[in-house]
């Protein structure tokens, strides 16, 4: 199973309506395109899948529409992050019912944790869920951040498989990459977000990317993915640098509302994020048009 946490990990968002109804016919395209362009596993409620914004009812709807969108042929990881222990129980249990085939546990909170606190609320989880678990490291929605030696002890857990830890710049990639090997086993998955570094993080040598950007455009992604995995550094990084327009816009504008709009643009659905999260406005929109056109991305 830990193949299932390398390679192009894409993570498309969730299109609902304004009470949090989840669009079947809209996320079982999404779905599609991700199959068609042969990524490594779907991650489903994500950041970018707006899991936190969604009742337990809308998360486990949404297993269920991609799971049968996905027929077995593209692995799904789905975020079950939730503030209590017994609740990201419950929502990994419908997770793998309704057809998950791994989780994603990110320490959701409104009191900060502690080291601790975090260490037993993910055992607790990987022990009572039955599925492969990743850690997901996301500081900048949660507050916490992981060090390497909290990863290392949960690494021993045998349920505890994989990391989806932030990225970082260029120079600094094969130091962090370094000290979370020094602390895991050596098939313990160390995979990486934040799209404007992740080609750099694969040529370190991580095993994943969790993308945004591939939960939309997967063919791209994929495209530096496969460069890294060969290689090619110089092809990789050539690939990246011509995504540099969509990256800025990602930077300035959030990664979030830069592919709902996208999305919209397409026509893959008609969305907005979920309030108080609110849609680019008409002259960003334009922007992200043009450089979608320019890209020549579809």
């Amino acid at each position: 199973m830990s193949s299932v946490f390398q390679g192009l990990s894409a993570f498309p968002i969730t299109p609902a309506d304004r009470d949090g109804r989840v669009d079947a016919e809209a996320l079982g395209r999404l779905v599609e395109r991700l199959i068609a362009a042969r990524v490594d596993s779907i991650g489903l409620l994500g950041s970018t899948g707006t899991y936190a914004y969604l009742s337990r009812e809308e998360r486990r709807r949404a297993v269920s529409i991609a799971a049968e969108a996905a027929r077995g042929r593209t692995p799904l990881v789905v975020g079950i992050g939730a503030l209590r222990t017994d609740e990201a129980i419950r929502l990994g249990r419908d997770a793998r019912e309704a057809g998950a085939d791994a989780v994603l546990l990110a320490p959701v909170s409104y009191t900060p944790l502690t080291e601790r606190e975090v260490e037993a609320h993910f055992t607790a989880v990987a022990d009572a869920v039955g599925l492969p678990l990743c850690v997901y490291d996301n500081p900048a929605t949660t507050h916490f951040s992981f060090t390497p030696a909290l990863i290392g002890r949960l690494s021993r857990h045998p349920s505890i498989v994989a990391v989806k830890a932030p990225s970082a710049e260029a120079a600094a990639m094969p130091e962090r990459l370094a000290a979370l090997r020094a602390v895991t086993s050596e098939t313990f998955q160390i995979g990486f977000s934040g799209d404007w570094n992740a080609a750099e993080a694969l040529i370190a040598g991580g095993a994943a990317w969790y993308s945004v950007l591939g939960g939309l455009f997967p063919d791209p992604c994929m495209s530096i993915v496969k460069a890294a995995q060969a290689g090619d550094v110089t092809a990789a990084r050539d690939a990246n640098a011509a995504l540099e327009p969509l990256w800025a816009l990602f930077r300035e504008l959030s990664s979030l509302r830069v592919v709902y709009a996208a999305a919209n643009l397409l026509g893959l659905c008609r969305a907005d994020p979920p309030l108080p999260i609110l849609p680019l406005g008409d002259k960003d929109a334009q922007r992200c048009q043009d450089i979608i056109s320019r890209l020549g991305l579809r």
